[in-house]
């Protein structure tokens, strides 16, 4: 295989949106990636007719025009609204916390007023307190009894660990409403590709050589001396041997099955909060796109289990755990990494933090826009 100017490490998002670009003007990109199949964790594979979110569920969402314009080229969006529905010991519940959510846990609860003098009442044991951990938080934002049935368990299964050892600042992530509203999503744009989301990848792709089923480390010093510039999406430590140690990843399992029924729970997904069982959620992937006749009318449907796990080397990894430990683990090999006059470390894996689908897109054109043009480029999307 000839030099190339860019070699990508891995075929997710990221490293689609820079190979876009690469591709548009005229340079030569070959794309690595160690699975069987391009798009990383949003790839999708149809069954039976239904589009099969893989590696669990992936809404698109953002407050952006110029990101939901830009994605809104590779393929039509429906209008899909995340509403989860949380199961706490088989009672179900409105996701996010909103009225609808209040109503069922009090019954007394009528109007927003009563909402907030409850969880006024009940956050009164952290007034003048400073949350120390995730349970401190989430008991000062709603209160004891919405914290015991819709956070802790969800939470202390998804990463392992009890919510008095985990940071305050996972909780912020979810929003607390006084309307009659079960839209998870602030944001003003929202849907799931028509189709699945591997198209969208395919697209971005396209020109660009690819080799599937190949792990960059196996030949490492090969693929390192085949570019000018190589755009690395994979785990930061393992790239420098581990040197300082390894950085921690929450992983997950998925156990997908096809079930004869067309109808299997109603909704796209529903969380499990209670700490029994053993999975966080259960996706019915057929829900994502009502607008698909062939899914919706399909006698059978297809669902995933989601069971986090601890990760452990060979294992995918799915989610830093930005803890004070691992951050300063990180800013060690951070430091390695700025020093690389060839390779460019992005993504969820090469920056080790959360990204939803449109801040990756942005962190690939903030890497992008330098990198592959050279000047001040500004993106017309």
């Amino acid at each position: 295989m000839k030099h190339c100017d860019y070699l990508f490490v891995g075929a997710g998002l990221f490293s689609a949106t820079i190979a876009h670009t690469a591709l548009w003007m005229g340079k030569k990109c070959i794309v690595l990636e160690k699975r069987s199949h391009i798009g990383g964790n949003i790839y999708t594979e149809n069954i039976d007719g239904i589009n099969v979110h893989k590696y669990g569920a992936h809404i698109f969402h953002t407050d952006s025009r110029k990101v939901w314009e830009f994605v809104n080229q590779f393929a039509e969006f429906n209008r899909y609204t995340n509403c989860p529905v949380a199961n706490y010991n088989g009672t179900l519940y409105n996701l996010p916390f909103n009225m609808n959510t209040f109503t069922k846990i009090w019954d007394d609860v009528i109007t927003p007023k009563d909402a907030k003098n409850r969880i006024a009442e009940q956050t009164a044991e952290m007034a003048g307190k400073t949350p120390q951990n995730l349970e401190e938080a989430a008991i000062s934002l709603v209160g004891r009894d919405i914290y015991e049935r819709l956070i802790k368990g969800y939470t202390e299964k998804q990463w392992g660990r009890p919510c008095t050892e985990l940071p305050a600042s996972i909780i912020r992530r979810l929003p607390v409403r006084f309307i009659f509203d079960n839209n998870y999503f602030n944001d003003r744009y929202q849907g799931i590709p028509m189709g699945g989301y591997t198209q969208i990848i395919e697209k971005m792709l396209d020109g660009a050589d690819i080799l599937l089923n190949t792990d960059f480390f196996d030949e490492k010093g090969k693929w390192l001396g085949m570019a000018d510039k190589i755009i690395y999406t994979g785990t930061i430590d393992r790239f420098f041997d581990y040197r300082f140690g390894e950085l921690e990843y929450r992983s997950l399992r998925f156990e997908t099955e096809t079930l004869p029924v067309a109808n299997y729970q109603g909704n796209a997904v529903i969380n499990y909060t209670d700490s029994k069982t053993p999975y966080t959620r259960i996706i019915e992937h057929k829900h994502f796109e009502s607008e698909n006749k062939v899914a919706m009318e399909s006698p059978v449907s297809v669902i995933t289990r989601e069971y986090p796990a601890t990760w452990k080397r060979g294992d995918e990894p799915y989610y830093a755990i930005n803890d004070e430990k691992n951050s300063t683990l990180y800013a060690k090999y951070k430091a390695l990494a700025d020093k690389q006059d060839k390779v460019i470390f992005g993504g969820r894996l090469g920056m080790y933090k959360y990204f939803d689908m449109d801040d990756t897109i942005f962190a690939a054109w903030e890497l992008g826009k330098n990198l592959i043009i050279g000047t001040k480029y500004d993106y017309k999307y």
